[in-house]
Order: C-alpha cells, then sequence, then structure tokens
C-alpha cells in the first residue's frame, strides 16, 4: 500500500465540505492499495451549454482525484500537496448519467508527484476521457500565512 496511513471512505467524505468537488456532486467510491476512485453525476451542474459532460469537470474530478491521492501520501503535519500542472484529452461525449475516475500514480517522488485519472462512462465502461495531474510536495509552511489544513480524526 502506498498510502501514509490507512485512510477510509468516511474520512474522505469528511474532507469534501464545501469546496469544488462538493458542488459537482462527486463523490469517492473505493482506495485501493495504490488507486483512488470517484465518480461524477452528468447533469446540470456538469454539462456545457451544449449538453455534454464539460471539460472543466473532467478536470475538476482527475484534480480532485489526484490531489486527494496525493494527499494521501504523504505526512500531513509536515507537508502539503499542491497542484503544478494538469492536462486532459477528451475523447468521447457523455450526456447523462455518470463517470467514474481511476487515479493512479505515475511517480511519487519526495517533492513531486504524477497522476493520472482514466475517466469511463459507468454504464458502458467506454473511455471518456484521460487526464494527467502533476502535484508539488511542499512544506507545510510555505504557501501562505493563510493556513487551510484538513484534519482528519
Amino acid at each position: 500500500m502506498i498510502w501514509f496511513k490507512n485512510y477510509t471512505l468516511d474520512m474522505l467524505t469528511n474532507i469534501r465540505n464545501a469546496n469544488m468537488g462538493a458542488h459537482v456532486g462527486m463523490e469517492f467510491l473505493e482506495i485501493g492499495a495504490d488507486y483512488l476512485k470517484g465518480l461524477l453525476p452528468v447533469d446540470h451542474r456538469t454539462t456545457q451549454p451544449f449538453g455534454i459532460l464539460h471539460g472543466g469537470a473532467s478536470c475538476v474530478l482527475s484534480e480532485t482525484l489526484g490531489s486527494v491521492a496525493a494527499w494521501m501520501t504523504i505526512d500531513t503535519a509536515r507537508y502539503r500537496a499542491v497542484g503544478l500542472e494538469i492536462n486532459c484529452n477528451h475523447i468521447r461525449a457523455v450526456t447523462e448519467g455518470r463517470v467514474i475516475g481511476l487515479c493512479t500514480p505515475l511517480h511519487t517522488g519526495r517533492r513531486t508527484q504524477v497522476w493520472q485519472t482514466d475517466i469511463t462512462e459507468e454504464s458502458t465502461g467506454k473511455r471518456v476521457a484521460f487526464s494527467r495531474l502533476t502535484v508539488a510536495i511542499i512544506d507545510q509552511g510555505t504557501l501562505s500565512t493563510q493556513k487551510q489544513e484538513v484534519h482528519i480524526a
């Protein structure tokens, strides 16, 4: 297992309050030995004006899964995981239902990490998009004077 400690889905659900993932209806589905899986509805919150899944919503799913996965691999008392770069290739349009993101590590270094998220349509299993997120691991005090720490009991 690659996680710093034993996280549960309940723990991850508790960190979703009042943020982008919660706003668009994202849910964490599964924590594997080396992956994190989440779900995103395709509805009025996540579609673009033409009725298909918004590319930005796919990025929200990928960024959330990758950032949380990176956070799960570090000592959060000492470090923070912050996104550096994200890219996403949109392959197939989805107009309804839900999509599943499967986030796996490509690299988990001491100062940088790279996470890939494969996004598939829940009903068919067909690939909708894939994304790669690069994350920096920084010292806890590096960001700003306003710390927003996440504490899990």
